[in-house]
C-alpha cells in the first residue's frame, strides 16, 4: 500500500491536512538491520535498513520502522522519522519526539490561525467598518464577495472571517440605520424649525426615487443637514402622492410640530403637494435660475450657435483621428491640452463650459478641421464664421456672471440682467428672455414677503437696494415685529424656567444662604443666553452700565432700536464704499 506524505518541518508540524510522507509497508522482506554505529540519534533504536534486492549492501534511501515495518524516505536527517513515531507510535519516547519549546512572547501556529469569533470586540469593529465602507462609498453588498476585497481583509487580519452579503444586508446595515436614525431624531427634537428639501429623480435603470433632506440650525448656530430617506416612488409623481409621502416623513421623524418649510423645484406637482400638506413652500432658486437660463438657450440665435458648436465638439469626441490631430495642433500652438466639452441639456452651465472651451481652443480646432487627414474623412464639418465667433463671445459675456450666482446668490444678478446701451442685439435678447422668465417665478406676495425678510437678515442684502423706500419700511416693520415677538417668547421661557428653579431648589438655596460668608465675594452674575443678543448686539442685550434703563424698554422698542442701528450701519458702509 502506497501513501504520499511530505516530511514535516518546523513550519508545518501538526498540519496533517497538507503534509504527506512516502510510506511502504515492508512485508516478507529480509531482516531489518540496525543503522550504522555513527548514527547517534535515539530514533535509530526503532529504525533500520534492508538490503537492496539481489545485493548485499543496505538501501540507505529508505528507513524501515521496526515497530510497524513501514518504509520511509531518508535523506540525511531524522525529522521525517521522528514525526512517524509521534504520529503512529506516541508511546515511544525519544529526545527528538519532543516539540521544541516556544518562548512565551512567540505565538504558536495554532494560536495564529485561530479564527476570531463574530462576537468578539475586534470582529465587531471590523464588521462595522466594512458596513461603513458599504454605506459611505455607496458600494453594493456583493463587494464583500470580491476576491480583491477578501484578499485585502485577509492580509490586514488573517483571523477575521468576512460575513456573507446576506448578513450585511439583513443585520449590519439595518442596525447602523437604526442607530443613525435614533441619533438624528434626537437632534431634530431639540430644534425649533426644520426645513425639508424634496427632490424627485430617476436612476439610470429608470427607477423613480424621492429624496428628503432635513436642514436646521443647532444650538451652536451651525447649519446641519441630514438625508432622512431615499425611497422608491413606483406610483406617478402626482401632487397627491407626494403630499402623502411628505406627511409620512414628518410623522416618522417627529417634526410635525417644527413649523416645517419645504423647498422644492418649480414643478407644478411639488407646489400641489406642499399645498395639500399645509406646509410653507419655497421654490429652489438654483432651479429657477436654471429654468431662466434654459429659456435663454432656446432663443433662435442662441440655439443656432450652440448647435454649431455642439456639432464640432461631438465630431472630435467620436473621431480618434481628429482628437489626435487636435492634440498635436494644441502642442504646436502652445495651447493647453484640453479636450472639448459637449453640453448636457439639463444643465445650462454645461453649455457655457462648452462655448468657453471652444473659444479657448478655437485656433487649434480651426487648424485641425483644415488639415488634409481630417478633411479627407469628414467634409461636412466646418468651423464657425466671424459672426458666430462674435456671438459666442457675447454669450460668454452675458452668461458668465450667472455661474457664481447659481451657488452664491448676490446683487450681481441685478447688474447681469439689466440691459444697457453697450449690449449687442444678441446680448439684449438673452437678458430680456432671462429676466422675463425669472421675474415670474416668485410672483405671489407671500413668497416676496418671505424672501424680503430673509434678505433683510442677510448681511449682504440688508440694505435692500432692490426695493422701493415704501417696501423697505414695510419689510423692516415686519422684521421688527417678528424680532420683538421672538424676544418676548424668549423672556417668557426664561421667566418660567427661573420660577421652576426657585420652586424646586428653595430649601437648598436657603441652606446655602445660611452658610454664606458675608465677607466673601458676591455670587457670579447670571449670563444672558439670549441668541438674539449674541447676534444683534447691545440693543437686544443688557448693558452693564444701563441695565436699569434697558430692562425698562419693551421688546418692541428694543427691536426698533436694533433695526435703526442696522440701517445706520448700512448707510455708513455705502458712504465709505462710494
Amino acid at each position: 500500500m502506497l501513501r504520499a506524505r511530505v516530511a514535516p518541518t518546523a513550519g508545518n508540524v501538526g498540519q496533517e491536512d497538507v503534509m504527506e510522507e512516502a510510506e511502504n509497508i515492508v512485508e516478507n522482506s529480509p531482516e531489518i538491520k540496525s543503522a550504522p554505529l555513527h548514527f547517534k540519534s535515539k530514533v535509530w533504536e526503532h529504525f533500520g535498513f534492508v538490503t537492496r534486492p539481489g545485493r548485499t549492501d543496505l538501501d540507505m534511501a529508505k528507513a524501515v520502522c521496526k515497530l510497524c515495518r513501514r518504509s520511509l524516505s531518508y535523506c540525511g536527517n531524522t525529522t521525517n522519522l521522528s514525526f512517524h513515531l509521534v504520529r503512529h507510535h506516541p508511546e515511544v519516547k525519544t529526545d527528538q519526539t519532543k516539540r521544541p519549546e516556544v518562548k512565551s512572547r512567540q505565538q504558536t501556529l495554532d494560536g495564529t490561525m485561530c479564527k476570531l469569533p463574530q462576537s468578539c470586540d475586534k470582529a465587531k469593529r471590523v464588521t462595522t467598518s466594512i458596513g461603513q465602507y458599504i454605506c459611505k462609498d455607496l458600494r453594493p453588498y456583493s463587494a464583500v464577495e470580491g476576491l480583491g476585497f477578501r484578499n485585502m481583509v485577509y492580509n490586514l487580519e488573517p483571523r477575521y472571517v468576512i460575513p456573507s452579503r446576506k448578513f450585511f444586508a439583513e443585520t449590519v446595515i439595518p442596525g447602523m440605520y437604526k442607530e443613525a436614525k435614533t441619533t438624528i431624531r434626537e437632534r431634530l427634537s431639540h430644534t425649533e424649525r426644520v426645513a425639508l428639501s424634496c427632490d424627485a429623480w430617476t436612476s439610470r435603470a429608470t427607477d423613480s426615487y424621492v429624496t428628503i433632506t432635513a436642514h436646521y440650525i443647532d444650538e451652536d448656530w451651525s447649519l446641519c443637514s441630514h438625508v432622512l430617506q431615499t425611497r422608491t416612488m413606483p406610483d406617478c409623481h402626482t401632487g397627491a402622492n407626494l403630499a402623502v409621502l411628505l406627511q409620512e416623513v414628518v410623522q416618522e421623524w417627529g417634526i410635525a410640530e417644527k413649523n416645517v418649510v419645504v423647498v422644492t423645484d418649480n414643478a407644478a406637482n411639488m407646489e400641489v403637494a406642499t399645498n395639500l400638506s399645509n406646509f410653507e413652500h419655497v421654490k429652489c432658486f438654483a432651479h429657477a435660475l436654471n429654468l431662466a437660463s434654459q429659456r435663454t438657450m432656446k432663443l433662435p440665435s442662441v440655439a443656432r450657435l450652440l448647435g454649431r458648436v455642439r456639432r464640432i465638439t461631438s465630431f472630435f469626441h467620436r473621431s480618434p483621428l481628429a482628437s489626435r490631430v487636435l492634440e498635436d495642433k494644441q502642442k504646436l500652438l502652445g495651447l493647453p491640452v484640453h479636450k472639448l466639452i459637449t453640453d448636457v441639456v439639463t444643465r445650462w452651465n454645461s453649455a457655457f463650459e462648452m462655448v468657453e472651451r471652444f473659444l479657448e481652443q478655437q485656433a487649434a480646432v480651426t487648424a485641425s478641421l483644415l488639415s488634409p487627414e481630417v478633411r479627407r474623412r469628414e467634409k461636412d464639418i466646418s468651423t464657425l464664421t466671424e459672426m458666430d465667433i462674435s456671438n459666442a463671445e457675447d454669450f460668454i459675456k452675458a452668461m458668465k456672471p450667472m455661474r457664481p450666482i447659481q451657488h452664491f446668490p448676490s446683487s450681481q444678478l441685478l447688474q447681469a440682467t439689466n440691459v444697457n446701451g453697450n449690449d449687442s442685439q444678441f446680448v439684449r435678447d438673452m437678458k430680456e428672455a432671462f429676466h422675463s422668465d425669472l421675474s415670474k417665478r416668485y410672483a405671489s406676495e407671500v413668497e416676496k414677503n418671505k424672501l424680503h425678510l430673509a434678505s433683510a437678515l442677510d448681511p449682504r442684502f440688508k440694505g435692500l437696494p432692490f426695493l422701493s423706500e415704501e417696501q423697505k419700511l414695510m419689510t423692516m416693520g415686519r422684521l421688527t415685529a417678528e424680532a420683538a415677538g421672538a424676544l418676548e417668547q424668549h423672556a417668557d421661557s426664561e421667566a418660567d424656567a427661573a420660577n421652576q428653579d426657585l420652586t424646586e431648589g428653595a430649601p437648598e438655596e436657603t441652606r446655602n444662604l445660611d452658610n454664606c460668608d458675608p465677607d466673601g465675594p458676591p455670587p457670579p452674575k447670571r449670563k444672558d443666553s439670549c441668541a438674539l443678543a449674541e447676534l444683534l448686539g447691545n440693543a437686544f442685550g443688557d448693558d452693564g452700565n444701563t441695565s436699569g434703563a434697558a430692562s425698562e424698554k419693551s421688546a418692541l422698542d428694543r427691536a426698533k432700536e436694533e433695526v435703526q442701528v442696522s440701517q445706520l450701519n448700512v448707510c455708513s458702509l455705502l458712504l465709505v464704499t462710494s
